[in-house]
């Protein structure tokens, strides 16, 4: 266990101690502002003119849902560039052969890697705590909703940091562990949308319960079932796995 800790505190650090890491940070921060003005904007003129000013499920449908709808495409984009550098830069840089000599298990590297790209995704969905704080101001929302909406996306980033943590590890090169995550997270993105259009049928349950897009989206609004739950575990299961045994791999070249 401390090692797992060590090598996440490390890898949290070491997103702290170069320019990507704020980079990222800032600018998470910075749209997430700007989505939430507008939305904000745009509520109070449509709850001026409706005389509706203050209702709970408009706060948290036009607000909350759609500022978290917007982040995720933003994570998606953001999180291969945080995600690429995990292992292809230990591997590039020859680093990586002392962990695989130290007596740290493959799993213990794998999952101190996780968590501490996971933490510092962490500390950028915690830029937002002004929003819940903004929308209690304007009403009384449903606070489940808010803990589902907030824990519901960090899951998402842990999904798309597993996703990362794999892609980096199956190469020395970051721009292709880059491209690599990026296509692996848009290709289960947008799997929902193709399953619109594929006729009714066990295809289209298959097809649709394998987009990432639906699941989130029921967590967004508070709805938390079973086979989302595990829907998300076993999607980060796999990649933590794969990215096991592809370090395992290292270990004994």
């Amino acid at each position: 266990m401390k090692a797992i800790v060590a090598i996440a505190r490390r890898e949290a650090a070491a997103y702290f101690a170069g320019p990507i890491g704020w980079i990222c940070l800032v600018l998470f921060a910075l749209l997430a502002g700007m989505f939430f003005s507008i939305m904000l904007v745009g509520y109070a003129s449509q709850a001026s003119q409706m005389g509706n000013m203050g209702q709970d499920e408009n706060v948290t449908e036009m607000l909350l849902q759609g500022l978290f709808g917007n982040l995720s495409v933003i994570a998606l984009l953001m999180m291969p560039a945080l995600t690429m550098g995990l292992i292809a830069a230990d591997r590039r840089e020859r680093s990586v052969e002392l962990l695989l000599t130290s007596p740290v298990s493959s799993a213990q590297i794998v999952l101190g890697k996780f968590l501490g790209a996971l933490g510092f995704a962490t500390v950028m969905v915690l830029t937002t705590l002004y929003v819940p704080v903004a929308l209690a101001l304007m009403g009384e929302p449903d606070p489940g909703v808010f803990y589902a909406s907030y824990g519901g996306f960090v899951v998402l980033m842990a999904v798309f940091v597993s996703i990362g943590l794999f892609t980096s590890s199956v190469t020395e090169n970051q721009l292709v562990a880059l491209a690599l995550g990026f296509s692996i997270n848009l290709s289960v993105w947008i799997m929902g949308w193709l399953g619109q259009m594929v006729p009714a049928g066990a295809v289209k349950s298959v097809v649709e319960h394998l987009s990432m897009l639906s699941h989130f989206e029921q967590l967004s609004k508070g709805v938390v079932h079973t086979n989302d739950v595990v829907y998300f575990v076993t999607v980060i299961g796999f990649f933590l796995f794969a990215t096991t045994q592809r370090v395992e791999a290292l270990r004994w070249r």
